[in-house]
């Protein structure tokens, strides 16, 4: 007898012979139950003796796993009340005992029929008694009880039933455990599990999800109980992606070829979108046909769809510079609603056949590319120039497409027009009753400007009020106003074809009578100092000229003029035994003394001190370095190498101090007193600086060997090499960060006119924070000219680091904190293109000449353009347009307020001058010899295949035609897209020549 929450053990009847034993005096009988139906039973009714026990015991029952045994018994109890002259020992109960064995050692008297070694059940008790007997027989009531023990652990055990004064007739025994059976549920397939050896027990079976299930979530699992039921579910199974739950969830079945499920979960498998299908069964997706394409963010049952095509019915209005274009949308969408369109914007001039891209200054309202309308405005065209547009229709899935997308293209000339708007005007200066101004020429003047209008009036009076005034430069001094009085100037410039529009309003006041005479009187002394300091410079010029001429008439002829000058820019060339620099120096030298007694310091203001001023550069040091115990000083390991000895890092443990980890350098031994004293020299400098920004000094170690300047430690060393080794990983915020901080040490460096003269990411330190620390303050190396480092380029007067230095300093020698800034723009884009060398592998004479030639570096890629024109700023020809680093702390804390600012990018093609660099293209007769000059002759197949086989065709090469031909390494990408850009500069430079 099997059913789902029971297993049996053994069933037992009374009319078989096999498992029990007879004691006593039970003996087998035949009776009849309720039915009249005829059993055998085990009776005893030895109830008139006294001291009855008698015993039934099973034969060796096996458990089989089982922890807690289940006994039904069948049996009838003979009511002692209907027995006549019942005595009082009459009972209408027995005792059920079990007894754990691991082997079957039963005998007729082992286990003994004792209470003890047995273990009692219960006392079981009839719920009816029978009292009536026929004839025929004895018909009996039979009872049926269940009774349970446990925990049982031996292999087996014995059931032994006790009567000890009933008159009882035992039918059937059924011995049997719970369990809980093998199941499907939740998607996960549970074992069969015996319950527990408490009826209370909860036995947790962890199911397994079928084929082609994943578990969701938790762990899945059932609890069997102690009466054999699954309870307590937790967790649930579901099909994978590409399968789909049947059969009542006991089956996770592939989808079939042509439908597909994306994800885990109860759907069902979806037909494949149309364009669309599946190579096998269990597919998760569909594969889109040739030709159709689906984003990202498509969704997997959205159709595949196609590139749009191009627009129609294309209609152009020209206005003098400015263009409208109109179009009808493609005649196909591509099955998407996503089409926007980008307008290409070509210029064909008369020289060459071919056309070039048009420059930046084109205006497109509302933009260029991305349109969601099918009209768009253009405008700062060139006057009389042929221009071609293409229009561009694209959609979501156009950039995964080979090919171009398609576009509709129309043809027009522009006409004669007026010049274009004045951007910029300048207050130069002003007085009471005057202010000159200065402005920019107009950055399209589409002809040869002829003079300048200037249109003002009192910003509380009407503008059909006001005054003009013509120039025929770009300056104008206007006279006649009032003192104290705030004027609105606008300016328009004149050619040929007219007068443009005017500027903007830009509004500027005279000054007050008051401010005027305040001025006066504070330049009065100075006035008075510098006249009488131009007197004695006047008597002094003449004698040193008198003493050089004579010295040089008497040594050889007067050389020509330029002769001279050249004499004066090289300041160190020697004339006939006569330096003339020293003639110079020594005017100077004069003048400076007389102006130094009319300049005032700010009291408390702190100024730096140049050491090389001091008779005894040691007393420099004295005063600015503090001087510490070479026993405080623990050297751990060497990390570079320096100018004058090796770098090394250590830890520094002065008395009352916590110890700090610190970096030492060392002069090398065998130094002359020239090297100690340079050595030395950047410690003097460095004492006087106390700035977050700056390094900081910790003292020299000068009274023992080898002589130290110990500085604090910065753990990422120089900024360039750690940025080139953390390529990529820093957010533009950060990047910010690192430049603001370099920025607030600069502004503290040129507050004590400090200038620094080597500012670059080299020169830069980073410590484990990420602040960055302006340091290298050993200015000797523009002394020395036997340094092999070729950074440090021989220029006028000694060793210049080319690529970081501002032209005027590479020409004059003029160092100041204006040339600073300018090195500060190369710093800002070493930091936005992770430690790229400044103009790459051009020389250092093609530098010179390309910053001469107004080329300035492009931006570096994902570098916002707000971060780009503080750049451009920094490299303004003219050092007194050049930013304050007051100004350039306060515009990097505006982009750190508003990070929005700092989400516009500047192009990634950006067209610069001519890179010389890179070889002359019309040198080479192929496009295949231009690709073997710059050594990328792997990828001539490619832009055969591509159609790109003539210079007027590469020339217009975008980044996504060099991804198109195959070109995936970066540094390759980088070298071909230089060469182009150069290869349009040196076209334009063609172009601009046969005009």
């Amino acid at each position: 007898m099997e059913n789902k929450n029971h297993r049996d053990l053994v069933v037992i009847k009374m009319g078989c012979k096999l498992l029990m034993t007879v004691l006593a005096d039970s003996t087998k009988v035949s009776g009849y139950d309720e039915n009249m139906n005829t059993i055998r039973t085990y009776q005893v009714c030895n109830i008139f003796n006294s001291s009855q026990n008698n015993w039934v015991r099973t034969k060796y029952i096996r458990r089989r796993g089982a922890q807690r045994i289940h006994v039904q018994m069948k049996f009838s109890v003979r009511d002692c009340s209907s027995i006549p002259n019942v005595p009082g020992s009459c009972k209408e109960t027995f005792n059920l005992y079990f007894f754990e064995s691991d082997l079957d050692k039963g005998t007729k008297l082992y286990p003994p029929w004792m209470e003890n070694p047995w273990v009692k059940v219960d006392t079981i008790a009839a719920d009816e008694s029978f009292s009536q007997v026929d004839l025929g027989g004895r018909i009996m009531k039979i009872n049926s009880e269940v009774r349970s023990f446990g925990p049982v652990s031996h292999n087996g055990f014995y059931l032994a039933f006790q009567d000890y004064g009933a008159c009882m007739s035992l039918i059937a025994v059924r011995v049997f455990y719970r369990k809980c059976p093998h199941i499907i549920q939740n998607g996960a397939v549970f074992p069969e599990t015996l319950s527990g050896a408490e009826s209370t027990s909860l036995v947790a079976a962890r199911g397994v999800c079928v084929p082609n299930g994943e578990e969701v979530d938790v762990p899945i699992k059932l609890y069997c109980n102690g009466d054999g039921e699954w309870t307590v579910p937790i967790g649930r199974c579901m099909c994978k992606a590409g399968y789909e739950a049947v059969a009542n969830g006991t089956v996770c079945k592939a989808c079939i070829t042509g439908f597909f499920k994306a994800a885990q979960g109860d759907h069902k498998c979806l037909q494949c979108p149309i364009n669309s299908r599946t190579t096998s069964e269990g597919a998760t997706n569909c594969v889109c046909r040739n030709g159709y394409y689906r984003t990202e963010s498509d969704p997997q049952q959205m159709p595949c769809t196609t590139v749009p095509s191009a627009p129609q019915n294309v209609i152009s209005i020209v206005n003098e510079t400015s263009l409208m274009l109109e179009w009808s949308p493609p005649k196909e969408s591509g099955g998407r609603e996503d089409v926007v369109y980008n307008i290409i914007c070509k210029s064909c001039g008369s020289g060459r056949s071919g056309c070039t891209r048009c420059g930046d200054n084109v205006q497109f309202i509302p933009r260029q590319l991305g349109l969601t309308n099918t009209r768009v405005h253009i405008s700062d065209l060139m006057a009389h120039t042929q221009y071609t547009f293409e229009i561009q229709a694209v959609n979501g899935v156009s950039d995964q497409s080979p090919y171009s997308p398609q576009y509709t293209s129309v043809n027009i000339t522009t006409n004669q027009a007026a010049p274009s708007i004045v951007s910029i005007i300048h207050q130069v200066s002003r007085t009471p009753n005057s202010i000159t101004l200065s402005w920019s020429q107009p950055d399209q003047p589409n002809g040869v400007i002829l003079d300048y209008e200037l249109q003002y009036y009192e910003k509380n009076q009407a503008e059909w009020n006001s005054s003009l005034t013509r120039s025929q430069t770009n300056t104008a001094v206007i006279r006649g106003l009032r003192p104290g009085t705030i004027y609105v100037f606008q300016v328009r410039a004149r050619t040929v074809a007219g007068f443009g529009r005017f500027s903007g309003k830009m509004y500027f006041q005279t000054m007050t009578e008051e401010e005027y005479n305040s001025i006066m009187q504070e330049k009065l002394p100075l006035i008075i100092g510098s006249s009488a300091a131009g007197v004695v410079f006047i008597i002094a010029i003449t004698v040193v000229i008198i003493v050089c001429r004579s010295k040089r008439n008497s040594d050889r002829p007067e050389s020509e003029y330029t002769d001279k000058l050249q004499h004066y820019t090289s300041g160190h060339n020697l004339t006939s035994g006569f330096p003339v620099f020293s003639c110079f120096s020594l005017c100077m030298y004069i003048c400076c003394c007389f102006f130094c007694f009319s300049v005032e310091v700010s009291p408390g203001m702190k100024i730096y001190i140049d050491p090389f001023t001091y008779e005894d550069p040691n007393e420099a040091v004295r005063e600015f370095a503090k001087e510490i115990d070479i026993s405080c000083v623990k050297i751990e390991q060497v990390i570079g190498a320096g100018e004058f000895g090796e770098v090394c890092s250590g830890n520094l443990r002065q008395p009352g101090k916590r110890e700090i980890l610190v970096a030492i350098k060392t002069l090398k031994a065998g130094y002359t007193e020239r090297q100690r004293r340079d050595f030395l020299s950047e410690a003097s400098i460095m004492g006087q600086f106390d700035h977050p920004n700056i390094i900081h000094l910790e003292g020299v170690v000068t009274k023992s060997s080898p002589v130290m300047i110990i500085t604090e430690f910065m753990e990422n060393g120089s900024l360039d090499s750690f940025l080139r080794q953390n390529d990529g990983q820093f957010t533009v915020i950060q990047l910010v960060g690192m430049l603001r901080g370099i920025a607030a040490g600069m502004k503290y460096l040129c507050d004590m006119n400090y200038v620094h003269r080597d500012l670059a990411a080299r020169n830069i330190l980073v410590n484990s924070n990420l602040v960055c620390k302006v340091s290298d303050f050993g200015l000797s190396r523009f002394l020395e000219e036997d340094t092999s480092d070729p950074t440090y380029t021989s220029a006028l007067g000694g060793k210049i680091p080319i690529r970081w230095t501002a032209p005027e300093a590479i020409q004059y020698r003029k160092f100041t904190s204006s040339s600073d800034c300018w090195s500060y723009g190369i710093v800002m884009w070493e930091v936005m293109s992770y430690g790229e060398r400044p103009y790459w592998d051009m020389s250092n004479q093609d530098v010179i000449n390309a910053i001469e030639q107004d080329y300035r570096l492009p931006p570096p890629m994902d570098c916002p353009s707000a971060l780009h024109q503080l750049m451009l700023d920094c490299w303004q020809k003219d050092r007194n347009n050049r930013p304050k680093f007051s100004q350039i702390v306060s515009t990097l804390d505006k982009m750190i307020r508003n990070p929005n600012s700092l989400k516009a990018m500047t192009p990634l093609v950006h067209l610069a001058l001519l890179d010389r660099s890179t070889p002359d293209f019309s040198s080479f007769s192929t496009v295949d010899e231009w690709l073997d000059a710059i050594k990328m002759g792997q990828y001539k197949e490619n832009f055969t295949s591509e159609g790109f086989t003539s210079f007027d065709v590469v020339s217009q090469m975008t980044m996504e035609d060099i991804l198109r031909v195959g070109v995936t390494l970066a540094g390759h990408q980088k070298k071909i897209l230089n060469s182009i850009q150069s290869m349009r500069a040196q076209m334009n430079q063609i172009t601009s020549v046969e005009v």
